[in-house]
């Protein structure tokens, strides 16, 4: 019970680094994070601000994928990944959210972000690009589901 609440402590110092824009300071910080869930959280959260910011991102973003893989309960994993997955796609980052889908090994998580990006593709007139990752889904209900929403869009 310490550890989650030192870990819950470092993590709000996290966010408050972030919020104050040092970013880097907040990852050295995020790193000491003992509980593997609230460690893949604010890493992610790094990620996006850093994202939003128009920053570097990219190392913070690899950073964040292996926290959110390193946690050690597989549907949690799934779950941290999907969120920065989603957290990418609502900053128009489409190709970050499918990079960040093809590390989540639960095939349903997977093939739902797979989906929201091709439709997010959709909305943007990129419809070939869109029908390319909705033909490459694995999960046949999914895939039903994400081309009937594309067919309901056009």
């Amino acid at each position: 019970m310490q550890e989650w609440y030192r870990s819950r402590g470092l993590y709000e110092a996290v966010q408050k680094l972030i919020n104050s824009g040092r970013v880097n300071e907040a990852l050295n910080m995020a790193e000491e994070i003992t509980d593997d869930v609230i460690r893949s959280k604010a890493i992610s959260q790094i990620a996006v601000e850093a994202a939003k910011r128009n920053d570097d991102y990219s190392e913070f973003l690899n950073r964040a994928i292996k926290a959110a893989l390193d946690i050690k309960k597989p549907e949690e994993s799934t779950k941290a990944l999907m969120s920065l997955a989603f957290e990418f796609l609502n900053l128009g980052k489409s190709e970050e959210a499918l990079k960040i889908a093809g590390y989540i090994r639960e095939l349903p998580g997977r093939a739902k972000v797979e989906a929201e990006v091709a439709l997010s593709l959709a909305k943007e007139g990129k419809i070939s690009e869109a029908m390319g990752i909705i033909n490459g889904i694995m999960d046949e209900d999914v895939k039903t589901w994400a081309m009937s929403r594309l067919a309901s869009q056009l």
